[in-house]
Order: structure tokens, then sequence, then C-alpha cells
């Protein structure tokens, strides 16, 4: 297990985020309507390996699903995604994006299993 701090941000860096991450872990592609148009590739942290500034940049869809997309209301980029806890998941968590990812290497992101 490696896990690194990654840090990231929106298109035009109004929200911006750090996470620790261990990318060796895995990361997931979801296949709903809404992610495979938005080419969704996240990776899921727990909220305290989670720190965000900016997030009263953010606004929500209204597609009234249980997780609700968040986006800069400035670029329209998702960065991440809050996850509440539901019988599907292990507990409250955060959805990130990995190309959201700023400092991650290509290399990292290749080897990143899916």
């Amino acid at each position: 297990m490696t896990t690194k701090t990654y840090h990231g941000s929106c298109h035009c860096g109004a929200v911006r985020f750090e996470a620790e991450i261990d990318l060796s872990q895995g990361t997931g592609k979801c296949n709903c309507t809404s992610c495979l148009k938005r080419r969704w590739w996240s990776v899921t942290v727990k909220p305290d390996a989670f720190r965000a500034t900016g997030e009263d940049k953010l606004s929500c869809n209204a597609s009234g699903g249980r997780e609700k997309t968040s986006f800069c209301v400035i670029c329209g980029v998702t960065p991440f995604s809050r996850v509440p806890a539901a019988e599907w998941n292990d507990g409250e968590s955060v959805s990130i994006s990995v190309a959201a990812l700023d400092d991650a290497t290509p290399e990292e992101m290749r080897d990143a299993p899916v």
C-alpha cells in the first residue's frame, strides 16, 4: 500500500482539494448514463482523508437521486462528489475524479487499476 497526498482542482481552480489516496488499490468507472457521458473515472476515499477549499463554489444537480453531483458554478467541472452512507458502500465517502488530480503523473494514472 502506497498512500500519497494528491492535490486537485476544478478547471478554473476555484475549487481545490487534497486527499490521501492509494491509486494501486483501484479506481472505478460508474456505468450510469450520467457518469458515462461525463467519462467519470474516480477513486473513493473516506471523508477524514479529504480536505477541500472553495466548496461554496459548488452547486448540485436537481436530479433527486441519492447522490448529488456537485459542479463548479464557474467552470462546470465536477472535481469530487460527497457520497452518503448506503447499503452498497462502506459508509460515507468522497468520490474524486481522477482527471481532477493535478499532480498525479501519467504513469500513476496509467498503472491505476480500474
